[in-house]
This record gives C-alpha cells, sequence and structure tokens, in this order.
C-alpha cells in the first residue's frame, strides 16, 4: 500500500491507499451508491455492478483499490479485462476502470485522482499500457484522458461516442492500428436484477437531477 501524510494548516492527514479487503466490501459499496444515487438516472446501478464484478473472470483484483483518510475508507477504485481489436484482427488486452467513488462529504479533494494515479502505476507495472473508460471529460483529462477519436479507437458500428476517454499508460503504443473496443460482459447490467438488489438495502430517495439530463446528452454524443 501507499502511505500518504498531508499537512494541511495544523492538522496531519493521513491517507493509505491499499487493495480492498472482504471487510470492505459492504462499505465499498455504500460509498458507491451514495457516490452515484440520482446523478445519472434517478437511483442508480454502479453498487450492484460491483457487487457482480468481484466474482467475473475479468475482475482485476490486484487493481481493486479504497483509500483511508485517517483510518476510515472514503473511496475506491475497481478495474476489469477489456479488449482493443485492430483493423488486421490483432487483439490487444487492455483495462478499464468503474466505478471510481468517492464518498459525497469528501469529494473534489483530489482522492479521486490519487486513486487512480496509484492504480496506473500500478497497471504499469503489471504489464497494461492502455486504459479506456466512459466519462464525462472534464473529471478524466486533467489525468491524461484524451478522445477516442484521437487513438482511432471506435465501438462496433464505427462511431467514436465524446464519453469514451483514453489514456496510454507507455507512450505511442496505439499508433499505426484503427482499433475497435469491446468491455468485458459484466458490464452488460440487468437493470431489473440491479434494481432488485438496490430494493434489499436502505431506502433512499429517488430523484430527477438536472445531471441527468448532462449524461443522457454525453452518452448519446459522437465525434465525427
Amino acid at each position: 500500500f501507499i502511505k500518504i501524510d498531508v499537512r494541511e494548516k495544523d492538522c496531519m492527514d493521513i491517507i493509505k491507499i491499499r487493495n480492498e479487503m472482504k471487510n470492505d466490501m459492504k462499505i465499498v459499496e455504500d460509498i458507491t451508491r451514495k457516490s452515484f444515487y440520482n446523478i445519472y438516472i434517478p437511483g442508480c446501478i454502479e453498487h450492484y455492478l460491483i457487487h457482480i464484478m468481484r466474482e467475473h473472470k475479468d475482475f482485476i483484483k490486484e487493481l481493486d483499490f479504497v483509500l483511508e483518510l485517517n483510518g476510515k475508507v472514503i473511496g475506491n477504485i475497481m478495474y476489469t479485462k477489456a479488449k482493443l481489436t485492430a483493423e488486421t484482427g490483432k487483439e490487444k488486452n487492455i483495462l478499464t476502470f468503474g466505478p471510481v467513488s468517492i464518498s459525497p462529504a469528501y469529494q473534489r479533494r483530489g482522492y479521486g485522482k490519487m486513486l487512480m494515479e496509484h492504480s496506473f502505476k500500478k497497471a504499469k507495472d503489471m504489464g497494461y499500457d492502455v486504459i479506456v473508460i466512459f466519462g464525462s471529460p472534464v473529471n478524466y483529462i486533467s489525468s491524461g484522458f484524451k478522445s477516442c477519436k484521437k487513438y482511432n479507437i471506435s465501438i462496433e458500428n464505427e462511431k467514436y461516442p465524446s464519453a469514451m476517454l483514453v489514456k496510454e499508460l507507455i507512450p505511442n503504443v496505439l499508433e499505426g492500428h484503427k482499433w475497435i473496443y469491446s468491455h468485458s460482459p459484466v458490464m452488460n447490467i440487468n437493470v431489473e436484477e440491479a434494481q432488485k438488489y438496490d430494493d434489499t438495502l436502505e431506502p433512499m430517495e429517488k430523484k430527477f437531477l438536472p445531471s441527468q439530463e448532462e449524461f443522457y446528452i454525453m452518452s448519446r454524443s459522437f465525434i465525427e
């Protein structure tokens, strides 16, 4: 794990990034649920995704990290395997992460970026050289992500989603090819099953928020 002492004014915050353990699982699911509830849709499905992700063959437990602040888990990041297929038929194993979550009370303080940067180093050490994600560009550009169009990475219909972002862990490793991105089957979430799981948890009010319209527009936008 990594341990960081952060001095702010007269306080000393101790930040530790380590692999998730069994007794963290419910805490992490609760953080994820509270982080995403009503942000993209009324309610959310991200906590159900991580609930089923851990048992999937494409889950990479070595890249499953939590961030502790003064001994309290306040965030996490999880990875699964993904794939790029070149125009030649050549396949390349890559990574995708998500969700990355920080408890609402601690958001916008740089903790999510700490988790990402730590995981990027570990992923590179494991031999991975590319990460593809779907998200709002404003949240990820500062961490080195760029438009999929710049790397000639599309989805199956040769479209370039505005929300599909790419980071090379090794510069220029994608040059010379056109690629098609494929995610793990675990990402194909059954919404009804996700709702059933959510119904077993502490009730939270579903709301319609402006961020949901922003997500609707972004998730259906493409770059020409």
